[in-house]
């Protein structure tokens, strides 16, 4: 066995050393994807499909032509370099042409310069971006009954999830309790089997299972002990995201013997395809990623939720909307797959955003209406507000109050952070049995390495009947949620409290001359942090949601394009979470958690585009996403203008007026946006006319992604017919054009507008009657009253005589020049 086990060693040595200096690249290459091939070559007729229009996976057309592609990828390496000096890892056929490669520098510069070869760029990182929101979105009373009540809700589409895989056996994809599911003809994709059990992922809910990652394979990043060479959830975050989007209705969330609610999808009866290509400890690449999603379209999904991004914009070209992963968006978009993707979490700083493209419905994150407090109240009546989803200890007891620090075994185990509370072996049971344990939250906390689930084990271990975690220092920003517990427990999180109970306790705990405690004499008792508090100054923007203007390049030069383009909720979402999942401490070993992210609100839109995609079947992805934009909200709950968390000079958080850079046109109303009246419509042509408009994108580079001559006829890129208007450089007057087209009965629309100070606006004409079915232009005038140096905000209003009202968002920052 032994020397078994060194020939594998030798083997691995050995193909280290050939791969030594190899990294991954994507490369593109002359020729036409499936999705764009008009003909020409001989031998193989054309695929290409018209602007929102599925792939036929089935046709011979389209499966010859995908083998040729592939032969002549294989044809070029093979011509280029010596077999074992190259790995290929995937072929790109459908979306993009091109491939995937593992080798050297040195072959990578030799792939530059090789006839036919269009692209060579290094793969780059991608990462995660970290229920009671069907009833604060309205989904039981104004959307579900339109379609049939829940258990219709979103019937026979289906959406799929770029993530970290799932976990098949949560009741949130159960099917034992559900009307049976049938086949979705349109649908093509497989399910793999698990390695272990050869039982199918797939279960009719789950309709599609699939994994990638030989980027990471190639990169030495995978571990299949816990990553899993299968499409199951080594993480949670898959699991999560897509319950939030299609989990069953009604799934009680128990932890710790007491229920928080009932979990439920946006769309309760879709269905959901699973393609994992993230991982727990490194994210994933984007030659996965890409590969993921290029499967995905020709599989035949309706909807792509992708709760991931790249870690920073590609250096490589000179345009944030031109690269390998937003290049084959807009080729699923074109194929009519409506895509949202997670805005990033890099809030609350401007230019944050990660996703950056028209094509793509980019997603911010709101905290909605539930807050969870608690409070400790001390001896001398002092009462300290905190946060701690937990019960609270008895009534009308109050405890002795116990610091770590002076519990300790022996003082040699200082190098544990005992204080963190995470190793019970360390403290001393007697001292701690039947009183509250104070712990300290320090950095440890912060990366992971503690956990508040861990604190809560030594408490209980040790016999104490509470627990309180103290923040003594703080960076600004940083956000604390609160984490359900078994046993009384508290975070107090504003240092000032901390300080307070901190001094109560040392003067309450009289020591000898050596410091050693004497006796405790401090008390409290813990409050009862189970039941949330409803806010009506919800919705707002969640602090670390990613912030505009959008960059239109890698040295961040502002784009003609709003984004985000719509706010969700994605703070405090409670869903499915898998057992063996890692990604958040807390829920480790847990069925379901509530974690916060823009990687939680972009499935709420992917959920909620599905309801839409179900009662208008044929609308293309534009249209679903300007339904969205134009119904959506930028009252709170009272009325008032929605407001943004956002950090202050000092440490404490402060809420200020929220701006589109913060929530794009608005909060999603999903209800509303089933009915719009008039939609903003796009298509694949579209988007290359902004490509081609855009200053400082090299024609060459678009005809590299898109194999498509530019065409400039439209102007500008502000004049890309989105419902939003963005002028980065607004120098004397523009003139933007729009055209509506009306999806409801003739109705007479006026049109008015509002602008701030510094910048005119005029829209033209004033009404106009548009018929079921027409379309018509309009146009808006921008003017520079005063420069200012930062940007003017408005808004376009369209009040229809039957009662749909329609809003776009005006940004323009006005210049002398």
């Amino acid at each position: 066995m032994r020397l078994l086990v060194f020939g594998c060693v030798l083997v691995v040595v050995s193909a280290l050393l050939v791969y030594a200096d190899a990294e991954i690249y994507i490369v593109t290459v002359e020729g036409e994807p499936i999705i764009s091939y008009t003909g020409g070559t001989d031998g193989f007729e054309a695929t290409a499909v018209e602007s929102d229009e599925k792939i036929d996976s089935e046709s011979e057309l389209v499966t010859s032509y995908a083998r040729h592609l592939e032969k002549k990828h294989d044809m070029l390496l093979g011509l280029l370099f010596e077999e074992g000096t190259y790995q290929k890892l995937y072929s790109y056929r459908h979306l993009i042409n091109g491939f995937a490669v593992h080798i050297s520098p040195e072959q990578a510069e030799t792939l530059r310069r090789a006839p036919g070869v269009k692209s060579v760029e290094r793969d780059w990182k991608v990462r995660k971006l970290t229920t009671h929101t069907p009833q604060f979105l309205g989904l039981p009373t104004g959307v579900w009954p339109t379609g049939g009540g829940f258990d219709r809700a979103g019937e026979n589409i289906v959406i799929g999830f770029v993530d970290s895989g799932i976990y098949p056996h949560h009741p949130s994809f159960a099917t034992h309790n559900a009307e049976p599911y049938g086949p979705v003809p349109k649908y093509r994709g497989k399910c793999e089997a698990d390695p272990d059990t050869k039982r199918s992922y797939c279960n009719g809910k789950i309709v599609g299972a699939q994994h990638f990652a030989q980027a990471a394979i190639a990169a030495g990043a995978f571990n299949p002990t816990i990553d899993y060479a299968s499409p199951l959830d080594g993480d949670g975050h898959g699991s999560h995201t897509a319950s939030i989007a299609a989990g069953n209705n009604g799934i009680p969330v128990r932890m710790h013997g007491h229920e928080f609610g009932r979990a439920s999808g946006m769309a309760p009866r879709a269905r959901i395809a699973v393609y994992k290509a993230l991982y727990r400890l490194f994210g994933g690449y984007v030659a996965d990623v890409v590969a993921a999603i290029d499967q995905a379209v020709y599989d035949g999904v309706d909807i792509l939720s992708l709760s991931v991004g790249p870690n920073s914009p590609p250096a490589a070209t000179r345009t944030s909307f031109l690269n390998p992963f937003d290049a084959t968006l807009l080729g699923a978009v074109k194929a009519g797959v409506f895509v949202a993707q997670a805005a990033g979490n890099g809030g609350p700083f401007p230019k944050t955003l990660i996703s950056y493209s028209p094509w793509i419905a980019s997603v911010a994150a709101a905290i909605d209406d539930r807050r969870y407090k608690n409070h400790l109240i001390l001896g001398n009546g002092k009462t300290l507000a905190g946060i701690g989803l937990s019960p609270s200890t008895h009534l009308n007891e109050t405890y002795t109050l116990v610091a770590a620090n002076d519990v300790l075994l022996d003082s040699s185990v200082m190098k544990y952070s005992p204080t963190d509370c995470q190793r019970p072996e360390l403290l001393n049971k007697n001292l701690i049995k039947g009183n509250i344990l104070l712990c300290g939250y320090s950095f440890n906390f912060v990366v992971g390495t503690a956990s508040i689930k861990r604190v809560s084990a030594t408490a209980k271990a040790l016999g104490a009947v509470g627990f309180v975690l103290c923040v003594e220092n703080v960076s600004p920003g940083t956000k604390f949620d609160p984490v359900p517990v078994g046993l009384p427990g508290i975070l107090i999180t504003d240092v000032s409290y901390s300080k307070e109970l901190i001094d109560y306790y040392n003067i309450t705990t009289p020591r000898d001359w050596t410091g050693r405690v004497k006796r405790f004499e401090g008390t409290g008792k813990i409050g009862d942090g189970l039941m949330p508090i409803l806010h009506k100054s919800a919705p707002q923007v969640a602090l670390f949601s990613a912030r505009g203007p959008n960059i239109k390049d890698f040295s961040f030069q502002e784009a003609d394009l709003l984004k985000p383009d719509i706010l969700a909720p994605g703070s405090l979402i409670w869903a499915a979470w898998c057992p063996n999942g890692t990604d958040e401490p807390n829920y480790v070993g847990e069925g379901f958690a509530m974690i916060s992210g823009t990687s939680m609100s972009a499935p709420h839109i992917a959920g909620i585009a599905a309801l839409i995609k179900q009662k208008h079947p044929h609308w293309s992805p534009a249209a679903i996403k300007s339904a969205l934009m134009t119904t959506s909200t930028t009252l709170d709950r009272a009325g008032n203008h929605l407001l943004a968390q956002q950090t202050s000079e000092s440490e404490a958080m402060k809420l200020v007026k929220a701006t589109p850079f913060d929530y794009g046109s608005g909060h999603v109303d999903p209800t509303a946006a089933l009915d719009p009246g008039l939609i903003f419509d796009a298509g694949y042509k579209d988007y290359l006319g902004f490509l081609c408009t855009t200053p400082g994108i090299d024609v060459h580079e678009i005809r590299n992604y898109t194999h498509t001559p530019c065409n400039s006829a439209m102007g500008k890129p502000s004049n890309l017919n989105t419902p939003s208007i963005t002028i980065s450089h607004l120098v004397r007057t523009q003139v933007v054009t729009r055209t509506v087209t009306n999806v409801a009965e003739e109705e007479t629309y006026v049109i008015t507008a509002r602008m701030e100070p510094a910048v005119a606006i005029e829209v033209n004409p004033p009404a106009m009657t548009i018929k079921a079915g027409a379309s018509r232009q309009f146009s808006v005038t921008l003017s520079v009253r005063s420069v200012t140096g930062t940007y003017s905000f408005g808004e376009v209003l369209m009040k229809g005589s039957r009662g749909h009202k329609v809003r776009i968002p005006v940004l323009a920052n006005g210049y002398r020049r």
